[in-house]
Formats: C-alpha cells, structure tokens, sequence
C-alpha cells in the first residue's frame, strides 16, 4: 500500500534495542544486509546499530553491536525491528529522538511488526496510515488515537513512515522498496534467493483466525448459536425478529447493542467465516460452497470473500488447502 517517493536507499541502519526479537532484526538484515551483488543486486551499506555494544534479545542470549545510534545518523532508511516490551512509557529517548531526526532530515523509518509501537511513540503515526501485527492493531489504535491504524495490509507507506503486519510482512515491505528503487527483475531475484514470492495477494485479513461469534452476547446468545448451524438457510430481519418474539425494529437495535453489528453484517461475516473452514479443509467447488454457506451462487461469494478476506477463495485455498497426501 502506497509508493516511496523518496531519494533511492543506499544506507540502511537496523537499530536493536533491549529486548529486540532476533528474527524480526534477522528479517530487516536479510532485506538489505545480505550481498547479493554475484545475481546482480545492487549492495547496500547496511549496520545494526544500538544504544551498548551488548544487548539483550527476547530470546536466551545478547548481541554484541559493534555501531553506536551515530552511525544511523546519515542512513536512508533506520528500521526499527519488533520488541518484546511494547509499553511507550519505556522506549529509549535517544531512539526516539533518533527517528524523529531521521524523518525531520528527509529519509524514512520502517518498523517490522510491533515495530510500530515506537515509531508511534516517537510521534511519527499521528495523521499518518500505518498497520501492525494483527493481534496488536487494536491496541495501537488505543495507544495512538491520532494513527489511522489499518489491520488489514501487509503494509502501509505513509511519506517517509513505513510500517509492516507480521514477520513476513516486513520482508514484502523491503522487497516492496527494492522493487521501487530497482525495478521488478531486481526484486524478483532478491525473492527468489529468499525462496519466496516476489509479491503475495491480499492482506493480513487472510490469516486471522476470527471466532464464530467476536462479541458475547447476553439476550440473544441462544439465537446466535443457532444461527451458525442454520447459515445455508435464508434469514431477514423479520424471521429472525419473529424467533425470539421482538418487533423488527427492536431486534435490530438490540442485535447491534449485542454483537456491535447488524444482522445482515453478521450473517455474511459467519458465511465468510464458514467457508473459510470449507476451503481449508475439502475440494468442494467454489458453487458447491457457496451453496452450503448461504451464499447462493460462486459469484456472491467471491464478492463478498475478496472484500473481506482480501483474496478470492481460490487464492485463499491455494495458500491454506493443505496438499493432500500421495
């Protein structure tokens, strides 16, 4: 989501703090540290740098950084890899001031996965788009109510703010900037030396696992549990009124009060849901699921699975089908 319009990146600084999860630092490291000059790709000056020369890892040991936070103070890009402590009210000052002299001097900072957390702290997310690891968006979003946090991409550039989902994000963020610098033949073997895709659909929508039901609900808990072994039948507001003796109008806004959405809302969500598993799971046609999920023909289906997910249910089969045993 969006495209860099900065200067070309030729100087990358990692910055490992306290805590630093190895693989999120290894994920920026294998993005721009690795010389991969023998297939062709351009090289790029890359350091990990911190506030100690030892630095404790949210892993069993520490690394020893060689580069001090002066050495990110000239670098295109200081990316800021996921930390185990996500509470802003202990980010390192000098971190901070570092990132807002980064973007403050015209280059960008990047943050991998809860990343986010302090270049948020930093006031680098206020007005701007930005996602992080889904289990976290809610509470980014609570933290900095200035973000306009998105939990559905894989990324977000914002100007000189660049933000990554998970782990794997961070490496379609970095390949996402190669690409923007070098062209999509760079950026295909970078991919292919990293033995992934050069670009990968959809979101991160596709990859949480969203429960039956996302709200408890008090009243009508009974009727919500029914209805989720009923989705391949068709239901309105009256029928469904009707079932638990209310006027249409009062069980709407009681249906909302519940679950925080409305009827139709919820049914297609749980029917989204459902064939999530159905697809996962089986090789029944796409029409055949869409006609035990309540959606009636493939094509409804696949307008409403796209538009929630962010991929087509075949795309989402192809990635989450497991391969069936020869």
């Amino acid at each position: 989501m969006g495209v860099p319009t900065h200067r070309p990146i030729r100087s990358v600084a990692i910055v490992a703090m306290p805590g630093v999860q190895p693989f999120e630092l290894g994920v920026a490291w294998e993005g721009f540290g690795v010389d991969r000059t023998d297939d062709g790709v351009p090289a790029y000056d890359c350091v990990v740098v911190s506030e100690a020369r030892s630095v404790p890892t949210a892993a069993c040991y520490s690394l020893s950084i060689d580069h001090r936070l002066d050495s990110a103070a000239d670098a295109d890009l200081v990316i800021v890899p996921a930390n185990v402590d996500r509470d802003c009210t202990r980010q390192s000052g000098a971190v901070l001031d570092l990132l807002r002299a980064t973007v403050a001097r015209g280059a960008r900072v990047m943050s991998v996965c809860s990343g986010a957390f302090t270049l948020g702290a930093a006031g680098l997310l206020d007005d701007r788009d930005c996602t992080t690891h889904w289990k976290h968006t809610d509470e980014l979003a609570e933290r900095f109510p200035l973000a306009r946090v998105n939990p559905n991409v894989l990324f977000v550039c914002d100007g000189p703010v660049l933000t990554s989902a998970g782990t794997a994000s961070g490496l379609d963020l970095c390949l996402h900037l190669i690409r923007a610098d070098h062209g999509e033949e760079i950026a295909r073997r970078v991919a292919r030396r990293m033995v992934m895709p050069p670009h990968r659909d959809g979101g991160q929508a596709q990859y949480v696992d969203a429960p039956i039901r996302t709200r408890p609900a008090d009243t009508l808990a009974p009727l919500l549990d029914r209805l989720s072994g009923e989705l391949q039948e068709e239901h309105t507001v009256e029928s469904l009124a009707q079932r638990v003796a209310m006027s249409p109008r009062t069980f709407a806004r009681r249906f909302r009060a519940e679950t925080g959405t409305s009827p139709h809302l919820w049914l297609t969500h749980q029917r989204v849901l459902l064939a999530r598993r159905m697809l996962e799971e089986g090789d029944d046609p796409i029409d055949t699921v869409a006609d035990r999920c309540g959606f009636g023909t493939g094509a409804m289906l696949r307008h409403h699975f796209a538009r929630i997910v962010g991929v087509s249910p075949a795309s989402y089969r192809r990635t989450f089908r497991p391969p069936v045993a020869s």
